[in-house]
Parts: C-alpha cells; structure tokens; sequence
C-alpha cells in the first residue's frame, strides 16, 4: 500500500505561533492549495482560444492541465482514503463522481438543447447522437466514429467540448479498480510511478505515431488511449508526493519549487502562444510538454506555503477556479447560441466583440448560479437530500417557487426530447455542398486538347515569372475558358459561378488543401483539361503552404490566366495565409488575387451559420469577385 504519511518535521517550539493550516499542503491534507488558481489558468485560456483563437492559437493546452490536475488529484484521494481505511469504497466514489458531475452537466444538456431549438440554425445538428455521448460520457469515441472534426466543421457541435469530459470520465470510471490492482502488485512508489511515466509514455507515442501531417487530427487529439497521458503523469505525481523519500520532499526542491514554477509558467504561455491546432510539432511533443510543465507547477504547490501558492489562492483566482467545471460546460453552447441569435458580423467588428463580452458576462453568470444553487447543494446533501429539501418546498412556504422550478425543468425535458427527435442529420451548409456537388459534376471537363507545355526554366526554379509568352490570349475569358479548382468554398459557390458562366468547368471537392489542390491540378494537366483561365481556391480547413502554391502556378505556366481566391474565417491563420498568397501572386505577372476576404467581410450576413461559406447570395457576390478579378487581370496584361 502507497504511504500517505508525510516526512517527519521537527517539533514546534513550547510558545511557539502555530502556523495556520492553509500554509501548508501535505500528502494527508484535506486541501492542496493553489490547484483552483492552476483550474483558472486552464479554463481562462480555453475561453480565450474559443472567443478568439487569433489571440491564443494553443489555448486548447488548457484541457491538459486539466488533465493533469485531474490524475494527480483522483490519485491523492484515492490513496487518502487507503491510508484511512485500509480500502476504496469504489461505490461511494463513483457517487461522489456523479454528485460532483450530474448536476451541472445535466442543466448544461437541458438549457442549451432547448434555448437552441428556440434559436434555430444549425445548432440541433446531430444533436441526438450529442447528447447521447455526453449522458454516457463517451462523446469522444461516438464523434470519432462519426468521422466528426473539432478542427474543420461545416457546422459546429454544440458540445464539441464535452469530449475532455468523457476521457476524464472513462478514467474515474476504470482508475480506482486499476489502482487497486497496481498497488497489488507493486511494492514502492518508486515502481508504481515507473508504471505511470510508462503508459504515458506509450499514449504519447501513439499520439505522435497516429499523427498524420496535413490530415485532421481529431482521431489522436479524442482518443482516451492517444490523450491519457496527461492524466497518468497526474497520476505519476500522485505517487512520488505519497512517498515521503520521494524528490518531492527534499531540501532542493523545496528551494527550487518557486523559480521552477515561474519557468513552467513561462512554459506553458509559451506553447499556448506559438502552438496551433494545424502543427505536427503540437501532437509530436507539444501536448506532451504543456502537460510535463503542468506538473511542475502543481510540485510546485506541495509543501510549506509560498509566494507562488498565495497567488494562486488570491481570492478572484480561486473564485475563477472553483467554478471552472460550469463555465468549460457552459461557454461553448453559450457561444453558438448567441452567435446564431445575434446578427451576423465580421471578426474583430463591434459586434463580434459584443458577443464575446456577452458569451464571456453570461458564461460567468451561469456558472455561478449553477455553483451556488445546484452543484454545491449536491455535493453536499446528495441527490437524496436535495429531493427531500426540493418535495418539502412543494408542500411548504416556497411552494411557489419550488414550483415554478418544476414546471420549469419538466418543460425544459419535453423541449429537450422533442428537439433530440426531430434534430436533422446535417447542417444547412452540407445540405449545399450536397446540392452544388451535382452542379460540379455537371460541369466537369472533358478532354480539350488546350493543355500546353510549361516551359523548363519557369516550372524549374519555383521563384516566378519574369516574362509572358508571346502571342497568347489575354482577353476577358468567357465561361468555356475557364477551370476551377477549389475546396468546399468553391463548391458552396457553384451555383453562382455555373449561373455567371454556364460553361465553366469545375474541379471541387470538401476539405481539399493545397497539396491536394496540386494533384488535381497535374492530373487535370495531364489529361490535357485545363482551359486558358483557372481559378484557385484551397486552404479554408489547413492555411497555406507557399511552396506548394509555386508550383501550382509554375505547374499551370505562364500562358495561363490565373485567379487566386484568398480566405476568410476566423482562424488565426488567415491573415498570414492571405499575406503569403499575395507575396506568392505578386511574382507572377499572370496571376491576381481576388479579395474574398474584403468583398465578405463587409457582407458577412451572406455566410452560412458557420460563419466560412457562402449562402445563396453569397455564392454569388464569390462569383463577382473572381469575375472582378479576370477584368483586372485582363486590362492590365492588355496594358
């Protein structure tokens, strides 16, 4: 059994001050403080990243510390109570697990699918198979098997976040028998936290191994095997703090504790600064290392009181922390539901910041009424108590309000089923590439013979071209002189371009990027297919890659008329993509951007509910802004 004792100290002085209990964290202590101020850290910056992901392109680090606060800290309890009782009442854990997660997560559940059929949009979207996974906590592998994306959506869930909660979860679930297993066969610390270090090393491996560059990585980043490896080096750190011969104890770390600290914090906002969600580097390593760091700092909480533990403990740090649990549940929904309630907007306009401020003000508010009138309530009376407290309400001096509340809850579960029911299967923006995909495939090209070589020196260097041929056509292209190459933009807009140019012919598909684009491309050269005039449109899901651009347009050559489609989204990405596509077309004198960006951004209630595609109209102002771009392109080679 692990010991939970902690190091011998030497007695306090006769007359000595005591020193007050909430100075010290020892292995045996009922509360290790600063874990709420590292519980703000976490959830503050995940609220950051989904606000506003420009600002903290690595704010999803903030599930990892939760990560590792949640192994380390289910460990330390669960070896309390051996060392207590000599075994683990896995039935009582269990229940504290649920008086601790039901009640929030329930209401969360309730409110928003309800509040979303109220709104309309696409919220409700698939919100069956949703709400599924959240009651049974297995969101995560439900969504993995639905080839679902938390990082290219078409339409975003509505408990996208849920999934970090069905790892935690599975893990409460099967650590305590796991435990007791463990502790049986090991007999030092030191063993059991080789255990650890090990399987997380091996779910660290396979997160990296898993990992394909360039392809989504929502497999690896949801796997409760890719991604348990924060929660075991919680658990690793568990176990040496339970040792009292363990490192953790010495004079050196103790002396160390605070500097280190410091350090890992830098860490940490390092990596949430220059970590995205589109980098091999994130899941090679990166993952890994904010949760290494996030150990570091909860070491760095154990032991006499400190600089470093009184400002985690500060009162709206605490107070942050403490309800971090409502507000990771309910922002997310609060965000989607104000974003289709409220009108549509640009980015960074007055309106984006308004809803930010709004989803931010009510996200707070909510989680705190949740705190102070459901979540605490339970964990301390228990569901029992609370009924009984709730029944004699109904018969008692606030029977009116006891039953308002009843009325309330019984309509919010009629709403909820009735929504579940009738929720359809897709969003309104796949509902249109859906439909425009005949469109393309109606336009497709046939082979033309006016594929042309490109010459050597151009299609060899990569660096642009200085000179155009001669003797080519440079007029206005009509639409049998044009190919378009494109992703999910293109095919959400082909209704416009096939209505401007009947004859267009079109090659687009969902979730192409460009080295996708490239092959399309050669494969279309190869067949002789290409028209005299192209339009590029890839990178709306990954960004750009400039090299594979050079090609594309050294591949095309410079008899070729080419426009370059720019992006718009609210990736953190976009801005430098575009400066890279307009740094890339500028060395071409053939090719032009066509300013996508400018032309939505000051029309965005012409998108979709997510916010990137097209509706209807917007197709349409897409297919003025190419055209635009062929007249600029043509006056000024005719020039």
């Amino acid at each position: 059994m692990a010991q939970t004792t902690a190091p011998a100290r030497t007695a306090r002085p006769q007359g000595a001050p005591r020193r007050p209990a909430a100075t010290r964290t020892t292995p045996r202590s009922g509360h290790i403080h600063g874990l709420d101020g590292l519980r703000a850290l976490a959830v503050g910056a995940v609220l950051v990243y989904h606000l506003r992901p420009t600002a903290l392109p690595g704010g999803f680090l903030g599930v990892d510390v939760f990560f590792v606060i949640s192994g380390f800290l289910i460990t330390t309890l669960l070896l309390r109570e051996l060392g207590r009782r000599g075994r683990i009442n896995l039935p009582q854990f269990w229940l504290r697990r649920a008086r601790r997660l039901l009640p929030a997560l329930v209401s969360v559940v309730l409110v928003s699918v309800s509040l979303a059929a109220a709104v309309g949009g696409d919220l409700l979207v698939n919100i069956g198979r949703q709400v599924l996974g959240v009651l049974t906590f297995s969101n995560n592998w439900l969504e993995i098997g639905a080839g679902s994306s938390y990082f290219a959506q078409t339409s975003p869930l509505l408990f996208v976040n849920f999934w970090s909660l069905a790892v935690e979860e599975q893990f409460y679930l099967l650590w305590p028998v796991v435990l007791v297993l463990l502790l049986a066969l090991t007999r030092t610390s030191r063993q059991r936290v080789r255990v650890a270090l090990t399987v997380a090393l091996v779910s660290a491996i396979l997160m990296a191994v898993l990992h394909t560059p360039g392809e989504d990585a929502t497999r690896v980043y949801y796997g409760t095997d890719t991604h348990l490896f924060g929660l075991m080096l919680g658990v690793a750190l568990a176990f040496a703090w339970a040792s009292p011969q363990s490192v953790l104890h010495s004079a050196v770390w103790q002396r160390w504790r605070q500097p280190a600290a410091l350090v890992a914090l830098g860490g940490i906002g390092g990596l949430m600064t220059v970590l995205d969600a589109d980098a091999a580097m994130t899941f090679r390593g990166g993952i890994l290392a904010a949760s290494l760091l996030t150990a570091v700092l909860i070491a760095a909480l154990l032991g006499p009181g400190s600089l470093y533990q009184r400002v985690m403990d500060l009162r709206p740090v605490a107070w942050l922390g403490q309800r971090s649990y409502g507000i990771y549940l309910w922002h997310w929904p609060v965000i989607l539901i104000l974003t289709e309630l409220l009108p549509a907007t640009t980015y960074d306009s007055a309106v984006s910041w308004t809803t930010r401020g709004l989803a931010l003000g009510l996200t707070l508010a909510v989680a705190a009424v949740s705190y102070r009138w459901l979540e605490q309530p339970v964990r301390r009376e228990g569901f029992t108590g609370v009924w009984r407290r709730w029944r004699a309400a109904l018969h008692g001096t606030g029977r009116r309000a006891a039953r308002l509340l009843a009325g309330t809850a019984a309509v919010l579960v009629v709403t909820t089923a009735v929504a579940v029911a009738t929720a359809p299967d897709e969003s309104r923006t796949q509902q249109q590439i859906e439909a425009n995909e005949e469109l393309v495939a109606a336009s497709a090209p046939t082979e033309d013979g006016q594929d042309e070589a490109v010459p050597a020196d151009a299609a060899a260097t990569g660096e642009g071209q200085e000179t155009l041929p001669v003797d080519v056509d440079r007029s206005l292209p009509t639409g049998e002189e044009i190919t378009g190459f494109g992703d999910s933009i293109m095919v959400t807009s082909a209704h416009g371009l096939t209505h401007r140019w009947p004859e267009i012919a079109l090659d687009a598909k969902s979730n192409r990027q460009w080295p996708d684009g490239l092959a399309a491309i050669e494969a279309a050269l190869a067949q002789g297919t290409v028209r005299r005039a192209v339009v590029l449109d890839f990178g709306t899901n990954a960004g750009v890659d400039e090299q594979v651009v050079r090609q594309s347009l050294d591949a095309l050559g410079p008899e070729r008329m080419v426009v370059v489609v720019n992006l718009y989204g609210g990736s953190y990405w976009i801005p430098e993509a575009n400066a890279t596509l307009a740094g890339v077309v500028a060395d071409y004198p053939n090719a032009i951007v066509a300013d996508w960006y400018a032309a939505i951004d000051a029309a965005p209630e012409q998108l979709q509910s997510d916010g990137i595609h097209p509706d209807i109209a917007g197709g349409h102002l897409y297919t003025e802004v190419v055209a635009d771009a062929f007249a600029e392109l043509a006056d000024r080679l005719q020039g």
